[in-house]
């Protein structure tokens, strides 16, 4: 999954047309993840936040920082599914603003603005020298276990523009964050003596 934004920018180099590239300088670029924070601990059906924020180390601006994310799906083995891809979590709003609907509405799934064509990518734009910024996506835990959610940065959307943990080169710029989604949601209760919300089946009144 991580190796989708080239495969994505071949597909749309075999279709004919500008080449989504053109623009894209080839160089690396020093960045340094600041904050990667997604609950270890989590329950189906309580919605949570995961947030990534990455900084720009080099002396040039980031063209189009942008990151790819694995396993918010899982590839599902049973027969006769419409689709094998199945969601692990179900994404309420992606990163990026969301925008004004024209009409009253309400708001369902909006995918935020730095949804991209490519598969599992969300991109922010440049990104100055010294600059950070943030992606966070709420999602909600639909399918219980225990998974590893890898993510990695770029600089860019055609794989020119590469993000490194250091210049000339370096790693790439990538990690991965441990989640346990508990089946169900544990009981609670309201303790009549103190009016706090306890864990637990609830006391026993006669």
């Amino acid at each position: 999954m991580l190796a989708s934004v080239p495969v994505a920018l071949l597909l749309a180099a075999g279709c004919g047309g500008a080449r989504v590239d053109a623009h894209e300088p080839s160089a690396s670029y020093a960045m340094e993840v600041v904050r990667a924070r997604f609950p270890l601990r989590q329950v189906i059906a309580r919605p949570t936040t995961m947030e990534l924020s990455v900084r720009n180390r080099s002396l040039r601006t980031v063209p189009n920082v942008a990151v790819t994310v694995d396993s918010f799906n899982y590839t599902s083995t049973v027969a006769e599914l419409a689709a094998s891809k199945r969601p692990v979590w179900a994404i309420e709003q992606g990163p990026g603003a969301i925008a004004k609907p024209p009409v009253e509405t309400q708001e369902v799934s909006q995918p935020g603005s730095a949804q991209t064509a490519y598969v599992n990518t969300w991109a922010l734009g440049p990104l100055g020298v010294g600059q950070t910024r943030s992606f966070r996506w709420r999602v909600v835990p639909v399918k219980a276990g225990l998974y590893v959610v890898h993510y990695r940065f770029a600089a860019g959307l055609s794989g020119k523009s590469v993000a490194v943990t250091r210049q000339p080169s370096g790693a790439p710029v990538q990690g991965a964050l441990v989640a346990h989604i508990a089946p169900a949601p544990p009981n609670t209760y309201v303790d009549p003596r103190t009016g706090r919300v306890r864990v637990g089946p609830g006391p026993i009144i006669p």
